[in-house]
């Protein structure tokens, strides 16, 4: 079966499963109504039958809000939290436009009489519920048919620079995504296999490796051509009904997902443009003292039994006291629990890696779960810390990177967070910090109350589930810092 064909049969089962859900909601809704007797019971009980109409009304909107929203267009990806929020404002629309609708069509009948109030708020948080759980349920069998190879659109990479290995392995890292990458058209004679992927031609042989090997997409991922080269491979693949995706040059700066903005009807591209400015910066602080505050006092006997076992363990200080740089690059001073032995920067600092020898017993355990990060509700309560935001570094390596890594420093127009959008894509410890920091700048530039919730949910989601995916690697040809232990993957002629 053919990926498009495949993708279609996702798509009416998608719409098939939220009907479903908004029919099982509306009958959990009823007979929730007629055993609740709140706000007051029920007098005169009618049968389901009667609200037909009403739930076809219901299902129809909600389900045209759902195509408008376009959550009928399957996505390469999509998280658990985004998946929730767009099943709130879906429903929630869907329900006020039915109910609307409903008391025109209806004014004259006893069926609007007859309905309850409350099981309308029933239906609402049910659908919700239900449709957030189904289709879950349904991008979980897409991924486990994906990993069979069924469904999945088979790529062709164009190019074989620092660009093209960095997509070559966000595809093998995530499968979830539905690509199977067959090979490389490169017009570097130089590899047979960049990162374990075949080099199968060159560009201009693309019209026959597309028929060849059956193609479904294009990923053109050579932004030091110029852009007469890649019209001209993209002319290459007219003959071919393949989808083309072309990674871009100026683009690649742009980070803000609003970067067009328009001067006198002349676009202008925002490469820059910082969204935590003003009062939105009271509310970020706002959010985490509270936040902190909190934690700390849910968590307290949490940590008071960490900080006992630790003293049992081994000898030494429960916390461990860094020095940090922070907003603007000031020092302050980091609090976390004392996951290795009293002396393990004894030669100085260096990197945390897996196994490492400096670690206790318990460190390990600590680590694998971040509870040693616990003590820094202290720095946030203290306004030294954001609960998200970029991972601060020691004065030592921030001094190395800023030479060598570009913009590096414009991670310091924020508070260093707990947690941020680089660590929740597995960039930690001995990973690549040009990476680490491009996902940095990404968050400044994008930052909204509803990203800060979404990065703290989905980090706590990765704390608790059974299995994590691989660790993050720079590509193979990025110039490596004292932080990138990756080798060189591909084989030369």
């Amino acid at each position: 079966m053919k990926t498009q064909q495949v993708r279609t049969i996702y798509t009416f089962s998608l719409v098939i499963l939220d009907v479903v859900a908004i029919i099982l909601a509306f009958i959990a809704a009823y007979y929730l109504r007629r055993n609740i007797p709140y706000p007051d019971e029920l007098a005169n009980p009618v049968p389901i039958a009667r609200y037909l109409g009403l739930l076809i009304v219901q299902a129809s909107f909600i389900v045209a809000t759902q195509f408008f929203n376009r959550q009928y267009y399957i996505p390469r990806a999509l998280s658990r939290v985004d998946q929730f929020y767009y099943s709130v404002a879906s429903v929630t629309i869907g329900h006020l436009l039915a109910t609307s609708t409903a008391l025109f069509l209806f004014k004259d009948s006893d069926v609007i009489q007859d309905y309850p109030r409350a099981m309308t708020v029933y239906a609402w948080l049910l659908a919700i519920i239900f449709m957030t759980l189904i289709r879950a349920l349904h991008q979980q069998v897409r991924v486990s048919l994906q990993r069979r190879g069924i469904g999945k659109d088979r790529v062709l990479m164009i190019g074989s620079g620092e660009t093209a290995r960095m997509i070559i392995q966000r595809i093998q890292w995530s499968p979830q995504l539905g690509y199977e990458l067959v090979g490389i058209a490169t017009d570097d004679r130089g590899f047979r296999k960049i990162q374990g992927i075949p080099v199968l031609g060159r560009p201009q042989q693309l019209p026959a490796l597309i028929d060849r090997h059956n193609i479904d997409e294009i990923i053109i991922a050579a932004p030091e051509k110029g852009h007469r080269e890649i019209v001209r491979i993209i002319s290459y693949c007219e003959r071919g009904r393949v989808s083309i995706k072309v990674f871009p040059d100026i683009f690649q700066f742009i980070t803000s997902q609003e970067g067009i903005d328009d001067l006198g009807g002349l676009p202008l591209l925002a490469v820059r443009d910082y969204a935590m400015r003003g009062y939105l910066l009271i509310f970020k602080r706002l959010i985490d003292f509270l936040g902190a505050a909190v934690g700390l006092i849910l968590l307290s006997p949490l940590m008071l039994l960490v900080a006992v076992a630790i003293k049992i363990e081994s000898p030494g200080s429960v916390f461990f006291v860094q020095e940090r740089m922070g907003l603007d690059a000031k020092p302050f001073l980091m609090l976390k629990f004392r996951s290795m032995r009293s002396d393990a920067e004894k030669h100085g600092p260096g990197w945390t890696v897996d196994s490492d020898p400096r670690q206790t017993r318990l460190g390990t355990f600590m680590r694998y779960i971040k509870v040693d990060e616990l003590p820094q509700l202290i720095n946030v309560l203290l306004g030294e810390m954001s609960l998200v935001g970029p991972r601060p570094e020691q004065a030592y390596y921030v001094n190395q990177f800023r030479e060598s890594v570009p913009r590096y420093m414009e991670r310091h127009r924020e508070k260093g967070g707990m947690t941020g959008w680089a660590q929740l894509h597995g960039l930690q410890g001995d990973t690549s910090i040009a990476e680490r920091t491009k996902y940095d700048l990404w968050y400044s530039e994008n930052w909204s109350v509803w990203l800060d919730i979404k990065i703290i949910v989905r980090t706590l989601w990765k704390i608790i589930e059974p299995t994590r995916g691989p660790r993050f690697s720079p590509p193979p040809d990025v110039p490596q810092t004292s932080s990138d232990q990756s080798s060189n993957s591909s084989e030369k002629i």
